[in-house]
């Protein structure tokens, strides 16, 4: 880029005028954080966890509808609660992308299966579910439950069915999630902080 000498005298001043004029305060920075206040003004801001990886990064929602009418709510807005701290009000990429994730037209919610044969998934209820995984469960470890080892010791031992548990959980949830995991006699047991 060629410039001459009045061209450059141009820049230097119009660099120094906009410098001059945020440093004395008017800056656009309190101008935008109003934009945001007004936009999250009516929003109902309920603290939550990130549910991705095992940091448990706090976030805030903000979220429309009125609770005293039990109406369905909509979250408008997601990012990192500076009060938290772990990430102190920083997210990552994925933890950025929250609110696509709950609003993704591919997100299940509620329990499927897909029967032996089928190709198509099927709504099942949560009781449902929750009964077919014990009966799953429950077979499978009448079926191969060891409880003693080759050398006549008492082992209790049941290796055909592991367990994926929440990384992000309390540390009195994951007790008693590995207490339950273990008094089954499960040696596989793993969080999704490795994955």
């Amino acid at each position: 880029m060629n410039m001459n000498r009045r061209q450059f005298f141009k820049v230097c001043s119009a660099g120094l005028t906009g410098s001059s004029i945020a440093v004395m305060g008017f800056s656009p920075t309190a101008a935008l954080a109003e934009v945001r206040t007004f936009k999250l003004a009516r929003a109902t801001e309920t603290r939550n966890i990130c549910p991705y990886c095992s940091v448990s990064c706090g976030v805030l929602i903000y979220s429309t509808g009125d609770k005293s009418k039990n109406s369905q709510g909509e979250i408008i807005h997601i990012e990192g609660d500076p009060d938290n701290p772990v990430n102190r009000g920083t997210l990552c990429p994925k933890g950025a992308g929250l609110r696509d994730m709950i609003h993704s037209q591919n997100r299940l919610k509620w329990p499927e299966v897909r029967e032996a044969g089928s190709t198509e998934w099927k709504k099942i209820s949560w009781n449902e579910a929750i009964d077919r995984i014990a009966k799953h469960m429950k077979a499978d470890r009448d079926a191969n439950f060891v409880a003693k080892n080759d050398a006549g010791v008492t082992v209790n031992r049941w290796t055909t069915t592991g367990f994926l548990a929440s990384s992000a959980a309390c540390n009195e949830a994951g007790y008693l999630t590995v207490k339950t995991i273990r008094a089954l006699g499960m040696t596989s047991i793993d969080t999704q902080a490795r994955i």
